[in-house]
Parts: structure tokens; sequence; C-alpha cells
């Protein structure tokens, strides 16, 4: 593989994952802070609907975002109504969402099918985009891939170097002993509730305004919400490791689209759907590695034992338990 070819596969992960890192980001700080949010497929697909329909009628992207990110910002609170205030089962209410707000991007996005509407385009940063290989990689992408790329090391210095990262931990990890130092478990959790769904609206507009522009049936990143709840675990809540699960599903996806052009007798859709389950796999392997009689066998090998403390990670304690003040 040349210089060139070598540029252009890493441009398209990047450019792949950026939705991705920044549903998943978005969904750790939701769970982070004690919440599942199981709407996150069907909450993509309305926001990428509407955030296309908006920026199509008004010209502008910049209301498309504001619009998809409003979107997945209300969903959002609908799971956090139901879920913290009301005390009923968060998986249930964000599994009844998706399959909601899937139908209805459907039925209110039909007349917006095939349209050709506005896509982004690549900014090209000037002096660093010229830099051998690397910069047409980083400097070259569009405005969504340098949010996405920047939100990483801001949300992870939100939630480890700031004292109210420190409080969401706390209400992830117990509400009951958050409470008894004055915080208000339950707003904090609707407010990190809404700022992961805005972050999964804005993941939405960036497919149909970029990564898969326009709209239509299927329009292509079913299933992706799933991935984006996986990728959660697979990151281990954090961060760093999040983004570079979402980095791996976009290369196999990447890869998968170079492989058809290799092996043109097997099926396209052996190539599509491939990164699925490979992805589910690595999520298996990621938790069979925590098995206590692995850990005994894998602490014999430094290395091993090195490489699984990275893998590591224990979800919120309190994830998905409702909290009621007395």
């Amino acid at each position: 593989m040349n210089d060139l070819s070598l540029t252009i596969l890493l441009a398209s992960v990047l450019a792949t994952a950026a939705p991705l890192i920044i549903a998943a980001l978005g969904e750790t700080l939701t769970e982070k802070v004690g919440v599942i949010n199981l709407s996150l497929d069907g909450s993509l697909l309305l926001a990428a609907m509407v955030g296309f329909v908006a920026a199509y009628e008004s010209g502008s992207f910049l209301l498309g975002f504001a619009a998809a990110a409003a979107i997945g910002a209300m969903v959002a609170a609908l799971v956090g109504l139901f879920g913290i205030y009301l005390g009923q089962l968060q998986v249930a209410v964000g599994f009844a969402l998706t399959l909601m707000c899937k139908d209805l991007a459907y039925f209110l996005g039909n007349p917006y099918a095939r349209l050709q509407g506005p896509q982004l385009l690549s900014v090209k940063i000037p002096l660093l985009a010229d830099i051998p290989l690397f910069g047409p990689m980083l400097f070259q992408q569009p405005l969504v891939v340098y949010l996405s790329l920047l939100l990483i090391p801001a949300i992870w210095w939100y939630l480890y170097r700031t004292g109210r990262g420190l409080e969401l931990r706390a209400v992830g990890e117990n509400p009951e002993a958050a409470y008894t130092r004055g915080i208000d478990p339950r707003r904090k959790q609707l407010l990190y509730t809404l700022a992961g769904g805005a972050l999964v609206g804005i993941a939405g507009a960036a497919y149909s305004l970029g990564i898969k522009p326009g709209w239509g049936r299927p329009q292509g990143i079913e299933g992706i919400g799933w991935i984006a709840l996986a990728i959660v675990i697979f990151g281990g809540w954090h961060p760093f490791k999040v983004a570079l699960g979402a980095l791996l599903f976009a290369f196999l996806q990447v890869i998968g689209i170079s492989l058809q052009g290799i092996w043109p007798s097997v099926p396209a859709q052996v190539f599509q759907v491939a990164p699925f389950p490979l992805m589910i796999l690595a999520l298996l392997l990621v938790n069979l590695l925590q098995r206590e009689s692995l850990q005994q066998g894998l602490r014999k090998r430094p290395g091993l034992a090195l490489l699984l403390r990275r893998l590591q990670g224990a979800p919120p304690r309190a994830l998905g338990q409702s909290f009621k003040p007395d």
C-alpha cells in the first residue's frame, strides 16, 4: 500500500468514525451519571431526518445541526422524565422510544426521501494540511470530524479534571451519598441525559449531512445506535477508549468496502454486515477478560496483564437505578 492509499484509508476511517464517536461520547456522559438511554438507534435516525430537512429548507447547516441536537435532547428528556422522575424501567423506556423514533423518522421524512440536499464539504486548514501523510488525513476533513476529535479530550478533562465532573461521577456511583453532600442527583442526571442526547442528535445530522448525505429508506445507519451502546461498554466508560472502539468499528467498515473490490464474487451484503458481528465479538472478548479465572492466568504474563488493565472498565455502580430522595 503506497502513501496515497494509506492516507485515503485513514482519512476515510476518521470521517466514518466521527458521528459514531460523538454519539458514543454522548452516551458515555449519560451512563457515567447513572442513566441508560437505549433510544440511541431511533434517536439517530430521527435526528438525521430532522437535521436534513431543517438544512434543506433553510439552506443553513447550522440550523440543521441545531434542530438535530434539539430532537436528540427531546428524546433524551423523555428518558429522563419516565426513567428518572417517574421511576420507570430505563431500559424499557429507551427501547420503546427507539422503535417509535424510527417509525416517526421514516413516516415524517417520506416527502424528503431521495432529494438532493446540502452536504458538508471538507475544510482544509492552511499549512497543516500540507504535512506529508498526516496533513490530508487530519487537516482536510469536514468540520464534524474536527468536532469529534476535540470532544474526546474535552469530555475526558471535564469528567476527570473538574469539580462538576467529579459530581457527575459521584452521582453515577452513589446518588445517595451525593445527595447527603447537597447534590441533587435527579437534576444532575436529567442535565447530562439532555447533554448526551444533544450529542446523539448532532451525530445523526452528521450522517445525513455529511457521511451518508441525504435522506431515504433505508437510511443506512440502522443499528449504529446499538453499536454506539456496545462501544461505550467496550471502552469501559472512558472517553479515550470509547473513541478507540469507534475508530475500530469504522476501520472494519472501511476495510469491508475495500474488500468488495478485491473479492467481487462475495455478496456485498457480507462486507456490509461483517463489522457488526466482529464488533460484538470484540466486546465478548473484553468481557471474557474480566473473569477472575482468566485474570489469574494472565497475571503470570506481565505483558498481557498490562493489556488487561488497559482494557478493564467497570460500569457506574448506580447505572440504571432510579433514585428517590426521602
